[in-house]
C-alpha cells in the first residue's frame, strides 16, 4: 500500500444539494474513524527496516561507479580486482575498492561445470560481508594491501574506497566506519541491509543501478578485437552437460558496445557486476578474453600496468628486510600448500618437488636456507618430508614467519596507520562536501598480513621457488619474481 495515495474513502449524502441544512449521516463519521484506524494498523505494523526503506531509499550519486561481487582466497580477489580496474577503464567509471574478504567467506562455484552463484546472489553475499567486516572493526581495503599509486596518479583508472561509497549510496554518516559508532546505532544495519538489497539487483534495475545479470555461463567479455559481437564462443556445454539440462549459450560480447556510451546502461550511477573471475579454459575464457588493445593506446597501457601489482610499500618492505637480515644468506623458497581442497591429497607430489630442487642444489654451500611457506602446523611436521629436513641442521636450516611474529605485527600496524585506501577517494574529489571517515576509528583487530610478507620474501629467493602445482599463491610469487619485486 502506497502511503501517499491513502485517503480515507467518504460517503456521499444522498440528500439534494438542495437542502444545505440536512443533516450528515453518522456513517460518514464511521467511515472516517474506520479508515484512520486502519492507516494506523498499517503503519506501526511496518518494520524498522519498512520505515528505514521509506524516508532513506539509496541515494543516486552523481558520479558513475562500477563495482564487482569478488569472491574466494586473496590470489582470486586480486586477479578480479585488476579484471575490475581493466573494465572500470574502458567504460571510464570510478572503481569502488572491496575489502579484503575472508578466505572463501563468498564461493562462486564452478564455471567449467556451469554451476555457481548468480550475479544477485554473490553480489547479496558480498555486501553483507562488507558490512559485517565494518561491524567487526576487521575491514581492510584490497587499496591498503596492494599498491595501486601509480594507476591512479597517471589518470588510468579513478577510484573510491567501498566505505565511502557506502556513505554516498546509503546516504548514512560516514562514521558508521568506526566500529563503536556502527554498533551504537540501532537501525544502521538494518538500513545497510536495505540499502544493499537494491544494489545487489534483487530488487530489479532502478533508476541509478544497471545490475550486470551476464557471467561466465552466457558471456565471455571482450574488447575491440575485430570479431562480430554477440558469436558464440567455442567453449559451450558439452553433451554430457546438456544431459543435465544445462542449457547455456555463451556469447563473446563486446563490453562498451554492451554497457558503454549508448547502451541502456550509460545513465546508471551505478554498474553492478558479479563475479569478475576468469581462466583460460579449452581454447577460451572463462569471462574475458582482453589481452590487447591495440587501437586504445590508453587500455594497452593500462593492460600492462595491471599485469603486475605490487604490495603495499610495508609489506615489500618488510618482507626484503626478513631476508637480509634474518635469513642472511642465498635461500630457497619452498610454498606447500597441503591442507586445503584438493591440495591434501597430493602431498607426496608436493614434497618429491621439492627433493628434486633441493638434490639439484647439492654443490651449494651447505647448511642451504629454505624459506618454507605453508599451511601445516610446525607440530605436524613429525613423520613427513619437513620433520626429515628440519632434523637435519647440518644441511638444511629452515626459516618460517609466524602470525604473532613481531615483523607480521608491526608491518600489520603500519598498514593500519598508512590508510592508503582512503586517500584516494578524497583525491577523487567525489564526496560532494560529505564527511570523511574519521582517521581516529580505534582498530579493534589488526589486519593479517602473514601471507603477503611470506610471498614477498619468496620473491626475494636467490636459490629458486618450488610452489605446489595449482596453487594460485605459487602462481602469484611466480609473477612476482618475473617482474623483480625483491629489487625494485
Amino acid at each position: 500500500m502506497n502511503l501517499q495515495t491513502l485517503k480515507p474513502t467518504f460517503l456521499r449524502s444522498h440528500h439534494p444539494r438542495k437542502h444545505p441544512s440536512s443533516k450528515r449521516s453518522p456513517l460518514l463519521y464511521v467511515t472516517l474513524i474506520s479508515s484512520l484506524l486502519l492507516f494506523l494498523l498499517y503503519f506501526f505494523s511496518l518494520s524498522p527496516t519498512s520505515l528505514l526503506l521509506l524516508s532513506n531509499s539509496p541515494k543516486c550519486p552523481s558520479h558513475r561507479f562500477l563495482w564487482y561481487a569478488p569472491h574466494s582466497g586473496f590470489s582470486n580477489q586480486l586477479m578480479e580486482l585488476k579484471n575490475a580496474i581493466l573494465m572500470a577503464g574502458i567504460l571510464n567509471r570510478t572503481l569502488v575498492v572491496p575489502p579484503v574478504l575472508d578466505h572463501h567467506a563468498v564461493a562462486l562455484g564452478s564455471c567449467p561445470k556451469f554451476r555457481v552463484s548468480g550475479p544477485n546472489e554473490i553480489r547479496g553475499q558480498v555486501w553483507e560481508h562488507v558490512v559485517e567486516l565494518i561491524r567487526s572493526g576487521r575491514y581492510v581495503s584490497m587499496a591498503d594491501i596492494v599498491d595501486l599509486s601509480s594507476l591512479v596518479s597517471s589518470s588510468l583508472v579513478r577510484v573510491i574506497d567501498f566505505r565511502d561509497f557506502m556513505s554516498l549510496w546509503c546516504d548514512v554518516n560516514l562514521d558508521f566506519a568506526c566500529p563503536n559508532e556502527f554498533n551504537a546505532q540501532p537501525h544502521l544495519l538494518d538500513k545497510l541491509k536495505e540499502c544493499g538489497s537494491v544494489l545487489t539487483g534483487v530488487k530489479g534495475n532502478v533508476k541509478c543501478l544497471h545490475a550486470v545479470n551476464e557471467d561466465c555461463r552466457t558471456t565471455v567479455w571482450t574488447y575491440q578485437n575485430g570479431n562480430e559481437d554477440g558469436a558464440f564462443d567455442s567453449f559451450q556445454p558439452d553433451e554430457k552437460l546438456k544431459k543435465k539440462k544445462i542449457s547455456y549459450v555463451r556469447k563473446r560480447r563486446d563490453v562498451y558496445k554492451t554497457l558503454g556510451p549508448g547502451s541502456e546502461s550509460e545513465s546508471a550511477s551505478v554498474l553492478a557486476f558479479g563475479s569478475l573471475f576468469t581462466s583460460p579454459y579449452k581454447g577460451s575464457e572463462l569471462l574475458i578474453d582482453i589481452r590487447e588493445s591495440p587501437r586504445d593506446q590508453r587500455i594497452g597501457t593500462l593492460l600492462e600496468k595491471i599485469e603486475f601489482l605490487p604490495f603495499a610499500p610495508e609489506i615489500t618492505s618488510a618482507g626484503k628486510k626478513f631476508a637480509l637480515e634474518t635469513i642472511k644468506a642465498p635461500f630457497l623458497c619452498a610454498q606447500l600448500r597441503l591442507l586445503d581442497g584438493q591440495f591434501k591429497n597430493h602431498w607426496k607430489t608436493t614434497f618429491q618437488g621439492l627433493k628434486q630442487k633441493l638434490d639439484a642444489l647439492t654443490q651449494s654451500p651447505l647448511p642451504i636456507h629454505i624459506f618454507v611457506m605453508t599451511d601445516l602446523p610446525e607440530t605436524n611436521w613429525t613423520g613427513n618430508y619437513l620433520g626429515d629436513l628440519s632434523r637435519d641442521p647440518s644441511q638444511f636450516k629452515l626459516f618460517f614467519l609466524k602470525e604473532n611474529d613481531e615483523v607480521v605485527i608491526q608491518t600489520a600496524k603500519r598498514i593500519v596507520d598508512a590508510d592508503h585506501s582512503l586517500k584516494f577517494g578524497s583525491s577523487a574529489n567525489i564526496h560532494d562536501g560529505t564527511d570523511q571517515i574519521k582517521k581516529d576509528c580505534p582498530s579493534e583487530v589488526i589486519p593479517d598480513v602473514l601471507l603477503y610478507i611470506e610471498q614477498t620474501v619468496c620473491s626475494c629467493a636467490s636459490l629458486g621457488f618450488v610452489g605446489t602445482a595449482g596453487s594460485t599463491i605459487a602462481g602469484s610469487i611466480e609473477l612476482m619474481r618475473k617482474f623483480r619485486a625483491c629489487s625494485s
